[in-house]
């Protein structure tokens, strides 16, 4: 058996057929459901306490800041009221000795000084005559203070819009004294300690903050439905109706909320979804990643979605290749299809021995390569993982290979895109409908819209092409059903999006 026919049969290993889709999709709403009435189950399903998005028509000028990491971001957003927006922002490192500072008091009141700086340079005019009216003991109003939507990229307990406790710090952070409190109230009691006209309104998840995004931004009247990552990591939320999230009501030192929308935006942490693996696809290379991760047995789902672990999983497909006696990859005993006089050799130091060795941007390489002999891909092999003079005839392995991974990723996409459109019931389909064969005009008043953002929905060759193939497939969606699914890309979530939370936890507009 060639070497073409070997690659051929690994990348059958992950076909994800239209059976498996719709048995994921059976399965993801059933634990969607199970995660909207009790907490602690595959599905997170997290209340957000947000109850509507934007329509677009929005106006005013908010806030936003962005704690995801090594940096602080500080934004304002005016919003003109037509879908458009202009924003101004500044970025600051956070000092190393503030992530493992002694208590939460210095890295707040740093962040507070931050915001002053920003207010100082960007909307003096407003911060003086603010600061003037307080010196001279006039009243002041709501209307006086930006509101402020926070996105704190740590593991939260959110018991409220903008109340939300610490459960434990990532990233290179540790500073004990946080864990347990209310991440929003340390904000607020430094903002308040240097007298700023602001109010933290909303602790935003970043993936909310993208449906929040696209909803403004969107073409059309129709509200968005659901904002997905698909990126370094992978997840989504969506608008659910109220009286389905049950486990509300079980909930202790809940924060208010407004019940008159009858929705609630989930966060359902979906790359948890299905970790017990009863629908799972999995492979050799899927187990042995899983198992020498950080966190085996978790996030199975985005193992198998995101862009971080789609090159780890390439790179335990080559090397059982390599490790096949009888599979000719990047050797030179070679049959007469191989390339005549080409010595492939593979440094001692390749990343093809390393752990996360392989960037996902190589099967983007790998995945559109159409030139003569995969010279493209020959090239990539060489510069990025270090094996020279590979064939042409192992460059078009890789590809297949590359292929099937990238495939199966958008497919596991599709399921989770299409149980959330179905279990909202949104797609309102006849039977007609959902075997039609989409040609069908479609109407406004009809369309699903979902908003995306990150790499690979981004930049990754055909993946919405191979999302919309598997939304096809679902029973329930079908040709009619899927030319009904317009999804958009919607930048910004963390800045945007935050400050669109704010304004709708703020409940009013203000110019």
């Amino acid at each position: 058996m060639g070497l073409i026919e070997d690659a051929r049969n690994v990348a059958r290993e992950f076909e994800l057929s239209s059976e498996d889709v719709n048995q994921g999709v059976k399965e993801f709403i059933r634990q969607m459901d199970e995660g909207l009435q009790e907490t602690g189950k595959s599905l997170s399903q997290i209340p957000t306490y947000v109850t509507a998005v934007p329509n677009g028509t929005e106006k005013g000028v908010y806030l936003a800041v962005d704690l995801g990491g090594t940096n602080f971001r500080v934004c304002s957003i005016k919003l003109h009221g037509d879908t458009t927006f202009s924003l101004t922002q500044s970025k600051v490192a956070i000092p190393r000795e503030l992530m493992v500072a002694k208590t939460s008091q210095e890295l707040f009141a740093f962040l507070a000084k931050q915001i002053e700086s920003f207010l100082q340079t960007h909307h003096n005019d407003h911060f003086e005559e603010y600061h003037q009216k307080r010196k001279a003991g006039e009243p002041v109003t709501d209307e006086h203070f930006f509101q402020l939507g926070f996105t704190f990229s740590f593991p939260v307990h959110q018991l409220g819009i903008n109340k939300g406790y610490l459960i434990r710090w990532t990233k290179g952070f540790d500073i004990a004294d946080a864990i347990g409190k209310d991440v929003c109230g340390l904000l607020q009691a430094e903002i308040d300690a240097l007298h700023l006209p602001v109010k933290v309104a909303a602790l935003v998840n970043d993936t909310v903050g993208t449906l929040m995004a696209r909803s403004y931004t969107s073409p059309g009247k129709t509200g968005t439905l659901l904002g997905a990552i698909f990126g370094t990591g992978t997840n989504g939320a969506y608008v659910e109706k109220l009286h389905k999230v049950t486990k509300l009501k079980k909930t202790e030192d809940q924060g208010g909320y407004d019940d008159s929308t009858g929705n609630m935006i989930i966060n359902t942490e979906w790359g948890s979804f299905d970790n017990q693996m009863s629908v799972l696809p999995n492979t050799p290379y899927d187990d042995a990643l899983d198992k020498e991760s950080n966190n085996p047995g978790i996030q199975m789902f985005e193992k198998r979605v995101s862009g971080m672990f789609l090159g780890e999983v390439l790179r335990r497909a080559i090397l059982g290749m390599m490790k096949d006696g009888k599979t000719e990859l990047f050797k030179d005993e070679s049959s007469g299809t191989k390339d005549r006089n080409s010595t492939c050799t593979i440094a001692d130091n390749s990343p093809l021995y390393e752990q996360w060795g392989i960037d996902t941007s190589f099967l983007s390489i790998a995945h559109e390569d159409q030139s003569s002999g995969y010279r493209i891909t020959r090239q990539a092999l060489s510069k990025n993982l270090g094996v020279d003079a590979a064939s042409s005839e192992d460059a078009e392995a890789i590809k297949i290979i590359v292929e099937a991974i990238g495939k199966r990723s958008a497919r596991l996409s599709a399921v989770a895109i299409g149980a959330v459109i179905i279990a909202t019931g949104n797609l309102r389909l006849t039977a007609g409908d959902a075997l039609g064969d989409g040609q069908k005009p479609v109407l406004e008043a009809e369309v699903v819209d979902i908003g995306v953002d990150g790499s690979l929905v981004e930049y990754y060759p055909g993946f919405e092409q191979y999302v919309r193939e598997g939304l096809r497939e679902i029973e329930e969606i079908g040709a009619q059903g899927e030319k009904r699914v317009r999804i958009g890309i919607a930048k910004d979530g963390s800045g945007v999006g935050a400050a669109l939370i704010a304004l709708v936890a703020g409940g009013r507009e203000k110019e």
